[in-house]
């Protein structure tokens, strides 16, 4: 019998404190699917989430982050098109300028009135609920 289990990620949405506003930081993605996420990728075998989630962070942005909290799951099978994956997407802080790097073909700072349109994957749906739960305190139900 052979077992498909769903792939671990994490995602981190990185609030620069260093910045009027608390700009987050989203990176221009280098591979299919193109266009622009919130910083983030596999787990690797052995790894904690949140070590995962403080490596790709420096990795394809270039920022040591502090964790502040775990967000919420994402696990909706449809998600990522190249396959089933479930994130674990935490909110952190970061001081600094973004610069691309690893998969990322470039980072920038926004506002959230002006995130980019074209996010991948289940983005759109993260950000807006991070944004309800920033201003308004509410958090993303089950």
């Amino acid at each position: 019998m052979t077992y498909r289990n769903p792939a671990p990620t994490v995602d981190i949405i990185i609030e620069l404190i260093d910045k009027p506003h608390r700009p987050i930081v989203l990176i221009e993605r280098d591979h299919e699917p193109f266009g622009w996420a919130i910083p983030g990728g596999f787990v690797d075998y052995g790894e904690a989430v949140e070590t995962a989630a403080k490596r790709e962070a420096l990795e394809e942005i270039g920022l040591e982050v502090e964790l502040i909290e775990q967000f919420h799951v994402y696990s909706d099978p449809k998600r990522d098109s190249r396959k089933h994956t479930i994130s674990i997407v935490f909110i952190a802080t970061a001081k600094g300028e973004p610069k691309g790097g690893d998969d990322a073909k470039d980072a920038a700072i926004f506002e959230s009135w002006n995130v980019p349109r074209n996010l991948c994957f289940d983005h759109d749906e993260i950000l807006r609920d991070y944004w309800r739960y920033r201003h308004y305190g509410i958090r993303p139900r089950i």
